[in-house]
């Protein structure tokens, strides 16, 4: 493996999976081949499923944003998965590296409409994974249960093509939408990603506190 690609199998700040929690769920999420894409599939899975997906949970320091912190509190926005799934596969030795985009998400809830002022999600987060000489994107955002309540299509992995948000959910209401690519990098570049936000949301983060995501989905689905 090249100079470059080495950057991309080491531990960082927020990848951390020389954390013995990280090691452990890598290997009892690895599933049985010892072959790279299998196991990054498995390890998709896991991270998707296991773990909720929660915007509230979004906490824009290196501590609050390292793959122990989401593996412990089995929940995450999706930066925070992304960077889960990108230790997992870096302790098996895969090359991972995280993944930006912006998306409109035509699909949120009431409460978050009325405090982003926007249906714009800034800086969204995949994840990028190296398999038979391909980097290969992968979005374990919106867990299986998720998915299900808020009638969204899931969004699954082979390890062959990229795993990205469908444009339409099940009922061909429009779902998400890619506006603009931020490059892919072997950590998250915090800095830019806060003053991004900074600049389109609102400074006040108590709204994060507050929020309960599991009962806002509830309530969006029913009104619907």
């Amino acid at each position: 493996m090249n100079s470059e690609m080495q950057q991309y199998i080491q531990p960082s700040p927020t990848i951390d999976f020389d954390n013995i929690t990280i090691m452990k769920f890598a290997r009892e999420n690895s599933g049985v081949s010892t072959d790279h894409r299998e196991q990054a599939i498995s390890l998709y899975y896991a991270v998707r499923d296991t773990i909720r997906y929660d915007p509230y949970s979004m906490n824009l320091s290196i501590e609050g944003l390292r793959a122990s912190t989401t593996l412990s509190i089995g929940r995450g926005w999706c930066v925070a998965k992304a960077i889960l799934l990108a230790g997992c596969c870096r302790a098996l030795g895969i090359p991972a590296r995280l993944g930006f985009a912006d998306v409109r998400n035509h699909l949120t809830t009431a409460r978050l409409r009325q405090i982003m002022k926007t249906d714009v999600f800034f800086w969204h987060g995949y994840t990028s994974i190296y398999l038979s000489g391909l980097w290969v994107k992968a979005t374990p955002a919106f867990n299986i249960e998720l998915c299900e309540r808020f009638r969204l299509k899931p969004i699954d992995f082979d390890g062959l093509k990229d795993s990205l948000y469908h444009p339409f959910d099940l009922e061909g209401k429009k779902h998400m939408e890619y506006l603009r690519h931020r490059g892919e990098f072997a950590d998250i570049p915090i800095d830019q990603i806060i003053d991004t936000f900074r600049l389109e949301y609102t400074t006040d983060d108590s709204f994060l506190k507050e929020g309960d995501f599991d009962r806002e989905v509830d309530i969006e689905t029913r009104n619907h």
